[in-house]
Parts: structure tokens; sequence; C-alpha cells
């Protein structure tokens, strides 16, 4: 069995920003002894057990640096306890309405989830991070995810997704891995975000962030690469040649810290 705890950041439409929806997965033998180091590295930090440790604001008694130590502590726990992490990212502009966007998000990383699970072997059970979107509509894409699937691409009928046993919600403070899953979207969107917007004063501490987390990102075994399933950017062919060049300048900036993209993202008119 493994859990996929899922989050999103980056929802407000903004010109030129992407959209980011990603999920960590926890295998079940590791889950156990990986909440209890979390445990152990916020006792250790002196962090009140009733916090809500997220990616922002730090928690007390902790100031920017010891929040930052905290955040890693815990990132690099994931990886010694074998977590993997999964990422689809969109353009706003061609998104269009971010709660769709965000919908398609979760179709993605839920089938991707079952596409993994295809490889490593096992079941697996998705949690979402609670929200409340505009039209409620995430109460009923959540039960379709189980009774029908996702609907893909140049395919007649859905795919089921037979390797996921349950869709449900989380939120924060409710296990240590909802706090794992908002530390990794919050930092990797922090990291686009300042390529993205041109912030070259927060280009170092991205790629830190970036190199930090990459262990992370799920790869076919053999390969250095990361995969569409492990990153994904949407849609897979920009037409139009200035969001292609965004697209193309995003993958570059994950690859100059490691994060080997290696989808290819096609501009075909």
């Amino acid at each position: 069995m493994h859990l996929l705890y899922c989050d999103e950041s980056n929802l407000e439409h903004r010109p030129g920003d992407f959209l980011l929806y990603g999920g960590v997965v926890v295998p079940s033998d590791q889950a156990a002894a990986l909440s209890t180091r979390i445990e152990e590295i916020r006792v250790n930090a002196g962090v009140s057990a009733d916090a809500n440790v997220k990616f922002n604001p730090p928690v007390p008694p902790l100031d920017h640096a010891g929040f930052r130590d905290l955040k890693q502590a815990i990132i690099e726990a994931a990886i010694q306890h074998d977590c993997k992490f999964l990422a689809y990212v969109v353009l706003h502009d061609l998104a269009g309405d971010p709660n769709t966007a965000r919908l398609y998000g979760i179709n993605t990383i839920c089938y991707h989830f079952h596409c993994i699970l295809n490889r490593i072997g096992g079941a697996g059970m998705v949690l979402v991070d609670r929200f409340n979107d505009d039209a409620n509509a995430v109460d009923g894409h959540m039960r379709q995810k189980m009774w029908e699937g996702v609907r893909l691409p140049h395919r007649p009928r859905p795919s089921r997704l037979t390797n996921i046993i349950g869709f449900h919600y989380s939120a924060i403070g409710q296990a240590h891995f909802t706090s794992l899953s908002d530390i990794l979207v919050g930092s990797i969107r922090f990291a686009i975000n300042a390529h993205c917007r041109g912030q070259t004063n927060l280009r170092a501490g991205a790629q830190n962030l970036l190199q930090i987390i990459n262990p992370l990102f799920f790869r076919e075994e053999g390969q250095d690469g990361v995969p569409d399933l492990g990153f994904h950017f949407s849609p897979m062919n920009v037409r139009v040649p200035r969001f292609h060049e965004q697209y193309v300048s995003l993958q570059d900036f994950l690859r100059e810290a490691g994060v080997a993209s290696s989808q290819n993202i096609t501009n075909n008119g």
C-alpha cells in the first residue's frame, strides 16, 4: 500500500505564473517510521504539538534560519524513507479558470500515481487537501475518480484507476504527511516563481531548494531523467510560441538544479 498526499499552490490567476499541483507518495511500510521521525524533528526544534507546520509562515519559537533547517530536515527524512514526489504544472495564461485547472491537476496526479503503482506494485490511496471551489465540484470529482477513473485524450472510454482503492480528504494538522506535502509544494512554488518572475536575488535559494528536493522526484529504475510521471508540464503541446518559450525556459531552469525533466514539450501548430 502507498499513500498519496496532495496539495496545490499558485491558485491565483496571474499571467506568467504556473499553477502547481503535487503529491508525495509515502510507502505504508515506511509511514510509521517517517511519522515518528518528523515528530522527533519537531520536538527537537521546540515546536509545540498543536502547531501547524507549513512552508510558510515560520512557527514559534523558530527564526527564519531555524525554520529553514526544520523544513530541510523534514524533506531529508522523506528521502530517507523512500518517498516520491509527483508534480503537475500549467501556465495560467493557458489554464483558464484556476478551479477547473486544479481538477485537471488532480486527474493527472492520480493517473500518474496509478501508472507508478503498475511499476512498483501494490495498491494506493489518495488523500487530497480539503478545499471548496466556487461550484463545489470537488466532491463529485473525487467520486467520479472512484467509479469512472479519468478521461484521457485520444481514448474513447475513461481509464479506470484500478490500483487506487480510495479517494479521501486531508487537512493540515491531521497528519505529519500533510505538513510534508505543503512544504514540498510550497518549496517548488517558491523556486518556480523566483524564475518566472525574474527574481534574480532569489535564484540561488531557489536552485538550492530544488537540489534538496531533487532525489524525491519519481524516476524510472536506472534512469537519471525525471519522466512526465514525475514532473508533468501541461499541455504537452504548446502552440503559441511565446508561451512555449516560457515552458522551455522553466524546464531549463529545473534542469540546471538537477531536476532533469525528460518530457518533450512540443509546439506543433
